[in-house]
């Protein structure tokens, strides 16, 4: 099984045409994903892809979901944590940030989980019925 960098992942599914060095680099991340029988995809891979996707190519959050199904459909690839990534994907649907729902789903097994990062993910959570809680510490 040979493990991919998010960077094949994003050649793979973004076509930059001005980009040079992208437009070389894509046929070979094509190549790489058709043509490989066992792929793994770690983790942190789909979180950094979810981030490129949209901070660099202005994917928006349905086109990011559409790219991690249909990665995750592929019968040559192996990702990672794939139940939890596939919770994150279903409460990110919901508008959640991507980020915080896998951060959420790590934890699962603790007994809470703090964040000062955004009160709308505690409040979302805590109106969810979660466990672990999500609390936003006060002073």
């Amino acid at each position: 099984m040979i493990g991919l960098d998010t960077d094949i992942l994003a050649r793979f599914y973004v076509d930059d045409p001005g980009d040079p060095e992208a437009a070389k680099q894509r046929p070979i991340a094509r190549r790489i994903i058709a043509e490989s029988t066992a792929l793994f995809v770690p983790l942190t891979v789909i979180l950094e892809l979810e981030w490129i996707l949209r901070a660099f190519y202005g994917f928006d959050r349905s086109d990011f979901i559409r790219v991690a199904e249909h990665l995750s459909a592929l019968p040559n690839v192996t990702i990672e944590n794939e139940p939890r990534i596939a919770w994150a994907l279903s409460r990110h649907a919901e508008g959640l940030d991507f980020a915080d729902a896998l951060h959420w789903a790590a934890c699962g097994h603790r007994e809470g989980f703090f964040t000062f990062d955004d009160r709308r993910f505690g409040w979302r959570a805590a109106r969810s019925g979660w466990v672990p809680e999500v609390s936003v510490p006060a002073e």
